[in-house]
């Protein structure tokens, strides 16, 4: 049986997901990858109005994520 701390798991890893699709691309896609067109991916660009939410959203969710690892794994060890 899933405990609580297990379900939590779950829907933060569901949400990482969908925040990492709702993410757009840097760069030119498939076609763009293929004919060299995304080398620019280093080039630093800032990120503005949604798409710095998401990011920011993303970030904070992948260390609750990280945290949430941490603390399963212990209580796993305890009992």
């Amino acid at each position: 049986m899933l405990q609580w701390y297990d379900w939590l798991f779950l829907v933060i890893g569901i949400i990482i997901i969908v925040l990492c699709l709702l993410q757009g691309g840097k760069s030119e896609g498939a076609s763009g990858a293929i004919t060299g067109g995304g080398l620019n991916v280093f080039v630093k660009q800032k990120e503005r109005g949604a798409e710095k939410v998401v990011s920011i959203l993303t970030l904070i969710c992948a260390i609750i994520f990280f945290i949430l690892a941490l603390v399963i794994n212990i209580l796993g060890n305890i009992s």
